[in-house]
């Protein structure tokens, strides 16, 4: 078998060095964005180099009227409107949030607790019965605690990326001015402070449990492990709410804004005299970047939960080698040092002098990611594991090599590459997919959505063949531990993954901003270029959270059937099959829910709109403001209630399922919503990206095929409209939460599963 190079000292170190240099990068790149003042004072100031990006300074300032204090007092006073909406929403959400994770906490601690009849003696080990383990009420509290653990962690994670969006929002704008690569350089600064802080803190918090954990447990391995499930739990039930309260809010404020706006009375978008415009810029906030960092982070908690599960309980665990077992935590510290590398190429290294250099910059950051991370992978598989050792595969321990489980990981960070590259290929307008939907705009929106949707279906097969390929190879290799860290190797890139997501959402801000403040048209000409840019990498964001969504539930779903002790699960018996059925169903339920509360909320948005634009005079000559407030309030009320019902249905559906019809049932709804909620989820977030996509090419008219469906307020553009405005909910709000949807109820199950193998299946004890 033989021992890993790299001792145990080693590893407790490279994990907290490596968890606080992302930290102390993500705190230089936010020195660095403060640096761009939102006050007219800084203008004396010479900013440095001269002439870099492309762009004589000097210049700008005379063309651009850079001195012009009004235009630097109105970006500090809209982006102080966008931050406090975007703040007063999170803390009115996370005051419901908190009540539903203090009452999960507590039937955490119940049901597990009740397992051996709340007994605080010790217990034979699950899957060694010649050994004593600690007793199921110090997992009942321990993973309690851990799944609180999770939950802060998440929120936290959230919030923080909220904060760092707004406040370098107007940074960019003004940024903008002086050329497309400052702009570009401050909005992706900013996305890597959310970026390296939440990777960095998922993977401290985690590690700092762990060795607090061990503290009781001592050589109880199994048992520490288990109850740190509880910190994925924790971090994707928070990420629920995140995703569907934000998503709600972010798109009822779109479609309201677009259809009166855009539609009705043919204003331009972000216009200051649309009364739903704040609520719109809000939404962007709290729903792509809170709700985004929370999914994230999710995924890399459960995805390393999974793996440290099934470690625990192969030779890793049984013979207690540290570093080894620690494997999945190394492979993400790295992959913050490689990430950090991969950054310096977008801000330092190389720089951007045109708009057609944005989204190469942002595509040659997956690329190196991918590339260095892969040497990262290899180095770390050589030094951190034994040559060969066993892994527990349903019952029987499996030999493996370390190769093998290099593969594993190398398998899941290239199958995420391709699904981002296909998901490219299928929303950015450069490429023909985008360029027909935009195309049968000519005929009306029918055509127009018909095509979006056929679109949508047919972005699923690549992805669907890369997951099925890496599942396939890191089974075979390594069985679900495999899996699990080909997951890890998927989100490995995490700090430039979110970086990219995070820099959409605040490019699109920008451009917002630079419209209410009536700035001029070049300079939306360059926000603009920077949000197109963005609303392509967002839709690469979305799959690589789908595609490691899969791959992270499978490997619970496999920790689950271990610790449940099923020995297989027959698809022919009636039991697994009407689960596997239900299961199907349940992504369909949970979208009919959210598009509903989209359209819902869209409907009182449009009415106040319309109000507003019939009895406030002077709204459209700009000499009235509209009533911001009232269009804000509308859009958080809905968020909050509409939010409910959606998370209520996962959250209780494994309960219900295991408590009354068994864990063979509940494996079977496992496997149903995994396989038909990737392929949903695929195709809604691309459905709805190529429609956006498709509605900015023709705005951007920088073709002769697109000057010809154009301008702004033509038939074709009109059609655009009405699909990008479908497309709404489906890539912001049910397409996102999919992914957590079987996640989390893979997750809960694992969590559950003590109670439900000991109590479940009532209905079936009965008959």
């Amino acid at each position: 078998m033989g021992a890993s190079i790299l001792p145990d000292l080693g590893a407790e170190i490279l994990i907290p060095v490596c968890a606080v240099i992302g930290i102390a990068f993500s705190l230089v790149q936010w020195v660095l964005v403060s640096r761009v003042k939102v006050s007219p004072a800084r203008e004396s100031v010479n900013n440095g180099s001269d002439a870099k990006n492309g762009y004589s300074d000097y210049l700008i300032e005379e063309e651009e009227g850079l001195n012009d204090h009004g235009v630097v007092l109105k970006c500090a006073e809209i982006q102080s409107a966008i931050s406090e909406g975007a703040t007063s929403f999170l803390f009115t959400e996370y005051q419901y949030v908190g009540i539903f994770m203090v009452a999960f906490a507590i039937l955490i601690f119940l049901f597990l607790g009740s397992v051996e009849g709340f007994s605080t003696k010790s217990q034979p080990c699950t899957y060694d019965k010649s050994k004593i383990c600690k007793p199921a009420l110090a997992t009942a509290a321990f993973s309690t605690i851990s799944f609180l653990l999770g939950a802060v962690t998440s929120v936290v994670s959230g919030f923080l990326g909220m904060k760092i969006a707004t406040y370098a929002n107007a940074r960019t704008t003004l940024e903008a001015r002086k050329g497309v690569g400052k702009a570009f350089i401050t909005a992706f600064r900013s996305g890597a402070v959310m970026g390296f802080l939440l990777a960095a803190n998922g993977l401290l918090v985690l590690y700092i449990t762990i060795n607090l954990f061990k503290l009781y447990y001592g050589d109880d391995w199994s048992g520490l492990f288990e109850a740190i499930t509880g910190y994925g739990l924790g971090g994707s039930s928070m990420a629920l709410f995140g995703r569907v309260g934000g998503g709600i809010y972010t798109k009822a404020a779109d479609v309201g804004a677009d259809l009166v706006g855009k539609v009705e009375r043919n204003i331009p978008e972000d216009d200051p005299r649309n009364p739903a415009v704040i609520a719109d810029n809000v939404g962007d906030n709290v729903g792509d970047i809170a709700g985004m960092g929370s999914d994230l982070f999710g995924s890399y908690a459960e995805s390393s939960c999974a793996a440290l599960v099934v470690a625990s309980i192969s030779s890793f665990g049984i013979n207690h080698e540290l570093t080894p077992m620690l494997y999945p935590l190394i492979i993400s510290s790295v992959g913050i040092v490689v990430c950090l590398i991969t950054t310096l190429f977008a801000t330092d290294f190389f720089e951007i002098k045109a708009i057609k250099e944005i989204e190469p910059a942002l595509k040659r950051q997956l690329i190196i990611s991918t590339i260095l991370m892969t040497i990262g992978i290899g180095f770390v598989s050589w030094i951190a594991l034994p040559s060969s050792f066993t892994i527990f595969n349903f019952g029987d321990q499996k030999a493996v090599k370390n190769w093998q489980l290099f593969l594993c990981v190398a398998v899941g960070l290239w199958a995420g590459l391709i699904i981002g590259f296909v998901t490219e290929y299928y929303t950015s307008n450069a490429y023909s997919p985008v360029q027909d939907v935009a195309d049968s705009c000519r005929t009306g929106a029918a055509t127009n959505v018909i095509f979006g949707l056929a679109l949508g279906y047919k972005s699923c097969i690549i992805p669907i063949f890369a997951i099925a390929v890496s599942i396939f190879v890191s089974f075979s290799f390594a069985a679900m531990y495999g899996i699990a860290v080909a997951a890890l190797g998927m989100l490995s890139t995490i700090a430039t993954g979110l970086a990219i997501d995070a820099y959409g959402p605040i490019s699109d801000n920008a451009g917002g901003i630079a419209e209410m403040a009536g700035m001029s048209h070049r300079i939306r000409e360059r926000t603009d270029a920077l949000d197109a840019a963005g609303n392509t990498t967002a839709a690469i964001g979305k799959g690589f959270a789908i595609g490691s969504a899969a791959l992270v539930s499978l490997a619970l779903f496999g920790a689950f059937v271990s610790r449940a002790a099923i020995s297989t699960v027959d698809v022919l018996t009636p039991k697994v099959f009407i689960g596997l059925l239900v299961g199907a169903m349940l992504p369909y339920w949970f979208s009919a829910m959210t598009m509903k509360s989209v359209g819902s909320a869209a409907l009182k948005m449009v009415e106040e709109v319309r109000r507003q634009f019939n009895s406030i005079p002077g709204i459209m000559e700009g000499t009235a403001k509209p009533d911001y407030a009232t269009c804000v309030k509308i859009s958080t009320d809905a968020s909050i209630k509409e939010m409910i019902p959606p998370g209520a249905l996962v959250m209780l559906t494994p309960l219900v399922v295991g408590i009354f019809f068994g864990v063979e049932t509940l494996s079977g709804v496992l496997a149903g919503s995994l396989v038909s909620g990737v392929q949903i989820a695929i195709s809604a977030s691309n459905t709805g990206g190529a429609w956006d996509n498709a509605k900015k090419y023709i705005e951007a008219g920088a073709s002769p095929h697109a000057k010809s469906l154009g301008p702004k307020g033509s038939d074709p553009h009109k059609a655009a409209v009405i699909g990008d405005t479908i497309g709404d909910p489906l890539k912001d709000t049910s397409g996102p939460s999919l992914n957590i949807l079987i996640k989390l109820m893979a997750v809960e199950s694992l969590v559950f599963a003590p109670f439900f193998a000991t109590h479940g299946g009532l209905l079936f004890k009965i008959f």
